[in-house]
């Protein structure tokens, strides 16, 4: 089978990822500087699966390092980067610096070594606030942040890559809400500090590491007033990227392909599907709307079933009590 190297692979969504390529049998190589994530999960992956990747600690903007690790290596999945939205607003210059360098160091040098397939790891964040949902592939672009504008800019890099280069494939992979475990319990997702995002924040609190959730606003136009968001299964969203792989190692050109259930849960489903899944209410309280919210955003997923073949299987359930697994069984994390 093909080897593919995965920047980024020590994260949230890449371990993930490389658990599904392993179980496909790929051969697989991380690299990871390790900034925002545990080497430790690595051993995890290869609890999970019985193989482990191949590790190098470095950074994507190393140009010699990435060549090395390049070497014998068939296709990439690109998740490297910096990906906390109100932390690019305070600091746009490290963010333009790490994701469109780390993109642009890889590409020169996948170019160097011969190898011609990329997935890269995009965001619905380049929609900015789409007139209307289900969200599709072809909207109008538009950025609300430094880390959007970081998404928007390395796709228009690896379009362009790709029309410099006949032979080079690049899928733009544009995901909603990526939230969930895997079901083994083994490895999830282990934010640094406080939660950005609502799933990790509600499991603080069902752990009593937090006092309660905020719910930002319950008087937008939705079923019960709170925002309206497409969630998908880590898992599910793994599996995509294992496809997409599949896929530029067989084609040419750049494809943008967004990753989602074609549904949204709002932020009370979600709350009282966590309920449901650690067995007891949590404390919660209504507080004003958050700049920027829109009240429902979801997408298009079409095209991702027609041209990769996938769909998304687990559903907010699945996703709250793979959540309530990882969190119960690692309060702390990865931290032994």
């Amino acid at each position: 089978m093909p080897k593919v190297l995965v920047t980024g692979g020590a994260g949230y969504i890449g371990s993930h990822t490389c658990v599904e390529l392993l179980n496909a049998g790929y051969e697989v190589v991380v690299m990871d500087n390790l900034c925002n994530s545990k080497a430790g999960v690595l051993d995890r992956i290869e609890t999970i699966t019985g193989k482990k990747p191949a590790f190098i600690e470095g950074d994507v903007r190393d140009y010699d390092a990435v060549k090395r690790a390049l070497c014998g290596v068939d296709g990439v999945i690109h998740f490297a980067g910096l990906k906390a939205v109100g932390e690019s607003v305070k600091k746009p210059l490290l963010y333009y610096d790490n994701n469109l360098g780390s993109t642009i160091t890889l590409l020169q040098a996948m170019e160097e070594m011969g190898v011609n397939a990329i997935v890269f790891s995009s965001s619905a964040t380049v929609y900015g606030d789409p007139a209307t949902v289900p969200v599709k592939e072809d909207f109008p672009l538009s950025c609300a942040s430094p880390y959007a504008y970081t998404k928007y800019m390395c796709e228009r890099i690896l379009e362009g890559a790709c029309v410099a280069n006949e032979n080079l494939s690049a899928l733009l992979l544009r995901y909603f809400n990526p939230i969930g475990a895997h079901e083994s319990g083994i490895i999830g997702e282990d934010p640094n500090g406080i939660p950005n995002n609502l799933l990790p924040y509600i499991a603080k609190v069902a752990v009593g590491q937090l006092p309660k959730l905020t719910i930002f606003g319950d008087d937008y136009p939705t079923r019960d007033g709170t925002g309206v968001r497409d969630y998908i299964h880590v898992v599910d969203l793994a599996k995509g990227h294992v496809l997409a792989m599949d896929y530029a190692l067989t084609h040419k050109g750049a494809e943008a392909i967004n990753l989602g259930t074609g549904s949204g849960s709002s932020v009370l489903e979600v709350f009282h599907a966590f309920e449901r899944a650690c067995g007891r209410e949590l404390p919660y309280m209504i507080g004003p709307r958050r700049e920027g919210d829109v009240p429902e955003y979801f997408a298009e997923t079409t095209k991702a079933k027609e041209l990769l073949g996938w769909v998304a299987e687990k559903d907010i359930d699945d996703m709250c009590a793979d959540t309530w697994r990882w969190q119960k069984g690692n309060p702390n994390g990865y931290e032994e």
